[in-house]
């Protein structure tokens, strides 16, 4: 009976209160005024990139400025400016296996003296000559790694060749015969170039740790880690050494400094904000290089940084959009921005001389969905390669595009020169043009 009568009065409240228009209970439904606020700023606004050109009649000056010493170059991670002035009407090829997704990666050539160390889609490592001949192939893995499409990195020095992959796999071989020296497994897969340096050799995997391992064994002698990212970015790390210190930057960033014979961190910079995570794993950097003074890179985020290898801290930074690695030649400092502009900045200062559009000869709608991947710079051109297979000859003094040379339909890599010849890899082949 009583739980009758308390059902009834449940009744007579919740209609009550919920149908009668008076009812203050529930009411019919209001927009909530938006509040105005004239003192708002919105944080973290991005700027808009640079997409007009710039003092177009100046003349740059990159004479006596040529870099021969291939050790510094691949120390520092600056080509500069390379005795090079081919005329790209002759070119051969060294074929192999077509790597899948290969444009997602930023796979480099290993030269040994005239020689080339390159892989195919299966992991194989191949060895050719000056001529195209293939001198070796080896493979070391096992048939369920094949089937994961590993993605190769090289070093070597003098008679020893280190591989490192993104199945966290890493071994040594002997470059005469391509046997295998030694083989080792790390705990999270790599992502970064190798540097070796005397006895040791660097490389930084999926986690952000930096890893020094004994060329002789395989043995990790120490590490640095430094903060790990949610997500893995597809984009290589970069590192390079002066003196007895290395310098390198990390998938969220940070670009830090490492004593090498201590495995000690010297001064780490954060360069985003902990506050933008989207940013962060969106970000895209270039290769970081150096003059053996100051650190030079810039990002997909509209920022140009120039870094003090002392002391850690920003000598300057400018609004360059970029994920293309730079070049330091004399007093200059030059990179190709996303939209297609050739930007020349004074290296001490950060004052942009020159900016040159260089894909106005790119029809609108094409211009849009192209990308630059990288540049050398010769005698009197610039070679810049893009993800449609074209390469632009650009004119070193006027900054303007002479040509455009289509190779491929697909993405191709930046350019690498050695000696007399230029080489552009592709999915299924490394091309070279005289």
């Amino acid at each position: 009976m009583n739980k009758i009568i308390i059902f009834f009065i449940s009744i007579i409240f919740i209609t009550g209160c919920s149908l009668n228009k008076n009812s203050k209970f529930w009411t019919k439904t209001k927009n909530i005024p938006e509040e105005k606020n004239e003192n708002y700023k919105e944080i973290f606004v991005e700027e808009d990139a640079l997409e007009k050109e710039l003092n177009v009649n100046i003349s740059i000056n990159l004479e006596n400025n040529i870099n021969n010493n291939l050790k510094i170059r691949n120390y520092f991670n600056n080509d500069g400016r390379l005795d090079y002035d081919g005329e790209l009407k002759k070119s051969s090829r060294y074929k192999f296996s077509k790597i899948k997704n290969f444009h997602q990666f930023e796979p480099a050539i290993s030269f040994n003296n005239k020689n080339l160390i390159f892989f195919d889609s299966k992991g194989s490592i191949l060895k050719f000559n000056e001529n195209s001949k293939l001198i070796w192939k080896k493979n070391f893995y096992s048939k369920s790694e094949k089937k994961l499409k590993p993605i190769l990195q090289f070093a070597n020095d003098k008679n020893i060749l280190i591989v490192g992959d993104n199945i966290a796999k890493y071994y040594a071989l002997n470059l005469n015969n391509g046997e295998l020296l030694w083989s080792k497994n790390n705990l999270a897969p790599f992502n970064s170039q190798i540097k070796i340096y005397k006895d040791k050799f660097f490389i930084i995997d999926f986690s952000n740790t930096l890893r020094c391992f004994s060329i002789k064994t395989g043995k990790e002698i120490w590490n640095i880690k430094t903060e790990n990212s949610l997500i893995r970015s597809q984009k290589k790390l970069s590192m390079v050494i002066v003196d007895d210190l290395l310098y390198f930057n990390n998938s969220i960033g940070d670009i830090s400094a490492v004593n090498i014979k201590k495995g000690e961190l010297s001064w780490q910079l954060p360069t985003q904000s902990n506050q933008i995570y989207e940013s962060a794993f969106s970000l895209e950097t270039s290769d970081i290089i150096t003059d053996g003074n100051s650190i030079f890179f810039s990002n997909n985020k509209n920022q140009f940084f120039s870094i003090d290898l002392e002391t850690g801290s920003y000598n300057w930074e400018n609004k360059v959009n970029s994920n293309v690695r730079p070049s330091v030649v004399g007093n200059y400092l030059l990179t190709v921005s996303l939209e297609g502009y050739l930007i020349v900045i004074e290296k001490k200062s950060g004052n942009i001389i020159k900016i040159t559009d260089i894909f106005k000869n790119f029809k609108k709608k094409k211009r849009d969905k192209i990308k630059p991947i990288g540049f050398v710079i010769g005698l009197k051109n610039i070679y810049l390669t893009t993800d449609n297979g074209r390469m632009l000859i650009i004119d070193t003094k006027t900054g303007k595009t002479n040509s455009i040379l289509k190779i491929d339909n697909d993405k191709i890599s930046r350019p690498f020169i050695l000696n007399k010849d230029l080489f552009v890899i592709k999915d299924n082949a490394i091309i070279k043009l005289e």
